[in-house]
This record gives C-alpha cells, structure tokens and sequence, in this order.
C-alpha cells in the first residue's frame, strides 16, 4: 500500500532527523538552547489554493479530466475562485488522483519563499502543508517572522499552539444492537467500507479489537483510501491490515522544542500513553471481544461501527500533550490519504487569540476538511460545568460532550455502627459475612519508620515500613491524596503493599482537597474500594477514629475497634436515570473571541456516552497507572464521547453514501433524546463537588441538541444541509474579518451580513434580540413522501411565529420554513425552547431554539 509514498516518507523524515542534528536540537538539553535565541515554531500559510481547493475547482468549472490534472499533470496558476456548494446529494467520494505534481509545485513555492526571503539565515522547515491548507511549519526567530509576513505570497504567520487529550455496554445503551445494526445487516457488516481517521495519542495494533482475521468474510481495504502504513523497530512491517489501514506519526514540532521524550513518546504510530488505542476501539473497534481486567471479566466490547476501518494519525504524546504545527499536519495528510471521518479527541489548551475563535490553524484546516466532503468530530473538552467553557467553536466541526451512562459499578463498605457508604472499584468483597478490623497506614507503622507524617506512607505506597503481624488479616486503610491525580502514587502500588502485608482488603478514603476529579472504577485482584465523596469519607473517618482504643498517658493506639466488610463491584447496575450531562463536560454559550462574546452557534452540537467507557488499552500505555499492563481501561471525558459519534457517523455514511458533512451532522442533531430513561428530563451536574446533588434539568447549551440517538439518525426523515460556501460567507460576515478570510482560504469576501443563526444548521442561536428578527431554515426530504405539522415552544421572552406550520414535501424536495422572533421582555438571562417536525408517517426532526439577550426597546 503506497510503496513509493512510504520511501519519500522515510526519505523525508531521515532529512528532518539529519537537519535537526545539524542545529543540535536532538543532542541533550540543545532542544532547550535552540529557543534561548527566540526562535520558536512558526505555522506560515500562503495566498495560493491548496490542492483540494484547486481540484474541486477544476471539477466544478472544468471537466473530470482537468481534476484529475492537478494529481497527474496539473501546474501552476493561483488558486482564487469560488468553491462548490456541498449538498446533500453530493456525489460519494471516490478515491482521488494522487495530487502529486501540483502539491510538488507547491512544496517547490515554498521552498523558494523560504530561501528567497532568509537568504542565508538559519532555520528548520518541520512540515510542508499542501492538500488542505498552502503553508509550512517552520523554525524561526520573530524577525525572520516578520520578514515573511511582509511577502506578497504570505497570507498569514502565526505562532504554534500547544493541544492537550481531552465500551461493553454503549453500544447497549445506544440500541445499537436492535436498531442501527440491524438496519446495516448485523454488527459483522456496520461501518463496512468507512475509513475513519483518529488525531490521538496512536494505536497498540496487536491488540484484538483491531485484528482483520475474525471473520471469513470478505473485507477488502477501501478503494478509495490512499494512506501508508509507517514501518518503525516499535511499529513494524505487517502492524497494518484490513482493519487498521494506515498509521503514520508527527512529531516535528514537539522534537524541535526539545520536549520530545524518544524512549516514552516513540517516533512512531505505537501507542505509549493509551489514549489513542482507547478511542479507536470505542469507534470502530471489532465486535464480540473479551473483556478481561484484573483477571475479572467484564463482558464483550464492541466499537460503534465494528466493520468500519481505521486510520491513525499520531499528533499527541504522553509527555507534553501536542502542538498544532503538528496537528494540522496530521488533518492534511488525513485527508489527502481521503478518509471519511475526522475524529478529534483534543482541545486547545487555550482560547484562539484574534478576531473570532474560528480563526485557527486547526479549525481552519478542518473547515477545508469538510470543503472536501469529510465529516469532522471533536470532543468539546473537559473544562464545565462554568458557561463559555466550551474548547471547540466553529460550525462546521461537530462538537460532542459527555453524557453519563446507564451502567455503574459500585462497590460498598458496611461499618460496623451498620452504616453503608458507597465506593468505586472493580473488586470483590471480602470472605463471606464476618466483619474485619480496620487499620490505618500510619497507625501500623514500624518502630523504626522517622515519620508518621510522611504523605506517602498514609497513601501505602511502601510495604517495607509498615507492620505485616499487625496488618495480617485486617483491612487496610490508605489515603487517596492529589498525589494520586499527579501520577505520584497509584492505586496499584498500594494494592501490593497490602499483598506485601497479607491484608484482607483495602479502603481508600478520599483526601478533602481531591475535587472536581471523577475517579473511575479502578481494577484490584483483592478486595477493596475507594470512597470517592470528601464528605462520606469524613463519616468514614470519624467512625474509625472513635472506634480507636487509646493510651491513657502516652496516646499510643492500643487496638483497632473499628471493623467492617466490602461488598464487592464487579457486577454492575443498571439505573433509570440516565443519561446525564457529567460536570466537566465544556458548556456553552459558544465564546465567539476572547473577550467572550457570545456566538449565535449552538455548542455543544449534542451529548453522548463519555463516563466509565471500556475501550482498547495498549499493552504499552502510560496514561493510566492502574491499568497498566491491562488489556482493557476504563476512562472518563469527552475525548470518550466524540469517538462514539464519529462511530455512529460511520453508519450513516455507510447507509447514505452521498450524504454531505453538514447532512450528516443533521441526521445526528436532529434525532436526539431529549429524556432519560424514566421520561423526565435530561439532567445536568453544575458543580466539581458531590455534583449529584446539584444537577438540575439540562439547557441546550448543556447538551446541544439533546443526546445521541444511533437508531433515528439512520433514519432522519428530514436534512438540513449546509455549504462551504454558507459557511465562508458567515466568516465574512464577521465585522473587520475580510482579510483574515483571505488569508486563510485564499479567496476573497463579497459584502455578507450573514451571522451564525442565518447558517442552515440543526440549530437556532441568538445571542443579542434587538426587537425583532427573522430566521430561515431549509429542510429536504430524504424519505418517502411526507406531510409535516411543525410545533413549537417560543424561548422565554420572545413570541414566535412561523410559516408555514404544516406542508407537504414530496421525496428529495425542500421545503422553507420561516421564523419570526420578537423580544417581549429586556433580559440578558438565556432562554430556551424548540421547534419540532412532526411526520404522518412516523419521522420526527428537533431543533431547539435558544435566545440570550432580549431587548424590547433599543436606545
């Protein structure tokens, strides 16, 4: 697969590797010395089209034969141009001509800017970006950067950006196994033909859940994808296969910077940290595979779209997290190697400076992504519950945040005073009935031990202090301490302290500056658990202390009166009251720049499962202590969440091949969930603490459109479709953002007052109401013949109408549906409501409907 690709590959990275040695960025601490100058990385983009913009332009004013000129013979010329407008009926994408000559011409443009401009000069090019975006990466000190910036063929210079990480039962919960999969022929033939391209941490490819030998069923490669295969001592020939079809790394700008760890972060597609592996397997890991953790069995795991296949993209790392110089290189191979799906389960680590938060590298990257016909997915990042926390802004990405799950593991310790406290731990319970003595770590210590205050010894992190008669048989008590969170201690190092000491079990109790941290269910071979609220943990504590039997003179504990016993955690439970939007799940309003106005864009796009999710582990994962060495690991975050949607959206892909990014972003948006299981709705945690107790009924701006529905969205009834050219005209309706526009797409703005809630999304945003306003949106049928009766609940502080309320709509036709909006109150509190359509044959669309700042009267 691509044999000569693979060579200029090596040959490419053997030049970057040779050139970084030269300027002694690889020897030592001279990473950090290459940078005392001011040099820094430099992403640099220029005026003329890059090769997937030229070619769709060729294959819309031209013939098929001058597209396919551009890969075999094309040359030369500006890009300039409008684009095509992306519709739902959209042809598939096949595989496209290799865009060798002209993407050639442009890496020689480049060159030659370089080398005209810093005559010279010292500098490193880290990367050539050709088929999404005209630019380079590049090494450089700010004059240099001011130099280029001068250069007629320069269109933007910005400095790189660090980015940071943000199942046996989902695939259950989700119906998937009656529903979606049934409509695709079974999970032996869901996703079939769907590449989906995951931007991770990389893949462990000896693990089961991305083997091709399963079935006997035929199961080619995609024709129309192109990727290699990197072939690294870690990464070796024959790692690929029908399955996971391409695996490639970047790494320049991270090695530049003198951060790259080589023997932890690996110069290759291997997986050290687990992260990635983890998310591939949600997505589209293969069906009906054991999961064993502990030496306990969890049940079978499958990924959302079984039979689709995978193609990674290592651009993040154990160590430092990623950079975007080398993110973006990442998105652009992806795309020219023409996958279908774009899975993202990163955020940037701080809000994009300048006009709007659209304008980035990445995001814009991503938006000639979807120019090209692939649909985007990213996780909405870690940072609620606090409004306008949301990390991934732009419309055209689909952004997802994390729902819980109807699945729980709990475990429990009965005290002897008859109290029951919950606790997390995929453990059994202690022996039988019988209560057992309770021990605490510092007060079981040797004579010899200097101090009793040290934080690791409560924490048993070593056996060697700590007195194995007095602990033999007993349960022992440890701390879980922030020192957990920094990866300074761990779960399973206390577990062999307790093995070391013949323990009965072990309880953990939660140290009070723990907070805001969920604590996934941890594997233990022995009995235990840890209690994961501060304030149950106190009770804990208090009724160990007072059991205590004291010296009267010197204080000294004389013997243990407390006594309980674990029940164990290895079966779940199953509740009603899912889903639920967990509390670090990001939430809107979507900040439009930094000074955090608000956008009239929905984020995030919609909820789905992303607390306690099984997936994949790598047998060489860092990320997680607890699950080292395991097969399997459970983690929580929205980096779980966007995995499962980019699964799901390989399903409707695979049903309705011509179906564009934005069609498919519908499908999803508009058949959500909008209750739990038990019909109430949807609640959302608001606070880092005991958030349970202080969830309250989720808004759109919690959950977007609601929760993800597998079943429905093969099955929508109704599209609202979007363009690339709707799009671009919404970045130019942005006041003051013409030549920023062209500086990242190449082309330039016509007068446009479009804002975000004019963009025909499966959404209405309005940020600021000023008296009145009129909203359009465009539905097309993409069923049988229909008749719909539209229903709506106007948002608090408005009046609603809207025409028509009921229509007709024949078979691939399109219908307008017009909104008029009048504030009836001045308010800067958020409302919300919802438009619903509502089919005579059974099809149901929901888009909801959010204002925040009304004002009745202007002066």
């Amino acid at each position: 697969m691509g044999v000569a690709r693979r060579e200029e590959h090596r040959a490419a990275a053997a030049a970057f590797l040779y050139a970084l040695t030269v300027l002694g960025v690889l020897a030592g601490g001279a990473g950090v010395r290459a940078f005392e100058d001011g040099t820094a990385v430099y992403i640099v983009t220029m005026k003329q089209a890059p090769v997937s913009h030229r070619r769709l332009n060729l294959e819309k004013f031209g013939s098929s034969k001058a597209a396919t000129a551009v890969g075999r013979g094309g040359s030369g010329g500006g890009g300039g141009g409008d684009t095509p407008t992306t519709s739902v009926l959209r042809k598939p994408r096949q595989s496209s001509p290799k865009p060798m000559n002209y993407g050639s011409y442009i890496v020689h443009l480049q060159k030659s800017l370089l080398k005209r401009t810093l005559r010279g000069e010292h500098y490193v090019k880290l990367y050539s970006y050709r088929y999404l975006i005209n630019g380079f990466a590049v090494v450089i000190t700010p004059r240099q950067a001011d130099k280029l910036s001068g250069r007629k063929e320069v269109a933007n210079v910005m400095l790189d950006y660090s980015v940071r990480t943000a199942t046996t039962h989902t695939p259950e919960f989700l119906g998937l196994p009656q529903g979606a999969w049934v409509q695709e022929g079974g999970p032996q033939f869901a996703g079939q033909g769907v590449v989906i391209g995951l931007i991770d941490t990389g893949i462990d490819p000896t693990h089961p859940s991305f083997a091709d030998d399963l079935s006997t069923d035929s199961y080619p490669v995609p024709a129309h994808y192109s990727g290699i295969c990197e072939v690294t001592n870690d990464f070796p020939s024959g790692s690929c296969n029908r399955k996971l079809v391409g695996a490639q790394h970047f790494a320049a700008s991270a090695i530049t910077r003198g951060v790259f760890n080589a023997s932890q972060d690996l110069a290759s597609p291997s997986d050290s940290d687990g992260h990635g592996t983890h998310t591939a397997s949600i997505a589209a890991g293969n069906h009906g595979i054991p999961v064993v953790v502990a030496g306990h069995q969890f049940g079978n795991a499958s990924g959302m779209a079984p039979r689709a296949h995978i193609a990674v993209y290592k651009a993040l790392y154990k160590s430092f997290g990623g950079f975007a110089a080398d993110v973006v290189a990442a998105i652009d191979q992806a795309a020219e190697d023409n996958v279908d799906i774009i899975s993202l389960s990163i955020t940037p680590n701080r809000r994009p400076p300048g006009l709007a938060t659209f304008f980035n590298p990445i995001d814009m990257a991503l938006l000639s992504a979807v120019k090209a016909g692939i649909f985007v997915v990213q996780a909405a990042g870690n940072t609620g519950p606090s409004p306008k926390s949301m990390s991934s802004y732009s419309p055209w990405i689909f952004t997802v945040g994390a729902s819980a799950h109807d699945r729980v593991y709990s475990n429990y310790v009965v005290l002897g005073n008859n109290l029951t406290i919950q606790g997390v731990g995929l453990a059994p319970g202690t022996d039988g009935d019988p209560m057992y003595n309770l021990v605490a770590a510092p007060h079981a210590l040797k004579n010899n031990t200097a101090s009793c205050n040290e934080m690791s010894l409560g924490e048993c992190q070593d056996s060697s202090h700590l007195d194995a008669d007095l602990i033999r048989g007993k349960i022992l008590v440890c701390s879980y301490s922030i020192r957990f969170v920094l990866g300074l201690s761990s779960v399973k190092q206390a577990l062999d302290t307790a093995n070391d000491v013949s323990a009965a079990g072990v309880i953990f109790y939660l140290d009070p500056f723990v907070l805001g941290f969920q604590l996934n269910p941890t594997p233990m071979h022995m009995p235990g658990l840890i209690i994961p609220s501060s304030d149950d943990s106190k009770v804990f504590l208090t009724y160990y202390n007072d059991s205590l039997v004291r010296d009267g003179t010197s204080g000294q504990v004389v013997s243990f009166g407390g006594v309980a016993k674990i029940l164990g955690g290895l079966n779940p439970n199953y509740g009603n009251s899912a889903p639920k939007v967990m509390f670090y799940s990001a939430r809107g309003p979507d900040p439009e720049d930094n000074t955090l106005s608000n956008a009239d864009i929905l984020k995030p796009n919609l909820v789905a499962p992303g607390s306690s999710i099984w997936g994949a582990w790598s047998s060489v994962g860092l990320d997680s202590a607890e699950f080292a060495g395991e097969s399997f690991a459970m983690l929580s975050g929205t980096s779980m969440a966007a995995p499962h949607v980019a699964g799901l959206a390989a399903l409707i892909k695979q049903k309705f091949p011509s179906f564009s990014p934005a069609a498919i972003a519908s499908a999803l948006s508009t058949t959500t969930t909008l209750s739990d299981r038990q019909g109430k709705p949807i609640m959302a945690q608001r606070t880092y603490s005991n958030p349970d107790l202080t969830q309250s009924p989720a808004t759109s701006f919690d959950m977007g459109n609601g929760f993800v529905n597998a079943t429905a969205a093969l099955d929508p009834g109704l599209i609202i479709d979007c363009s690339y050219d709707d799009f671009f005209s919404f970045l130019c309706g942005i006041n003051g953002s013409s030549p920023v526009v062209k500086n990242y797409t190449g082309n330039s703005c016509v007068a446009s007052t479009m804002t975000g809630a004019d963009l025909n999304l499966p959404s209405i945003t309005i940020a600021v109401l000023n008296q009145t306003r009129t909203i359009t949106r465009t539905v097309i049928n993409v069923a049988a013949d229909e008749s719909y009766s539209v229903n709506y609940s106007a948002p608090n502080g408005t009046a609603v109408s809207v025409v028509p309320t009921q229509f007709f709509i024949p078979s691939g036709q399109k219908q307008l549906v017009t909104f008029v909006v009048n504030a009836t109150i001045n308010s800067s509190t958020a409302s919300f409501g919802n438009v619903g359509f509502q089919g005579n044959k059974g099809h149901r669309a929901i888009i909801p409907f959010s204002v925040i700042s009304k004002v009745v009267y202007s002066s």
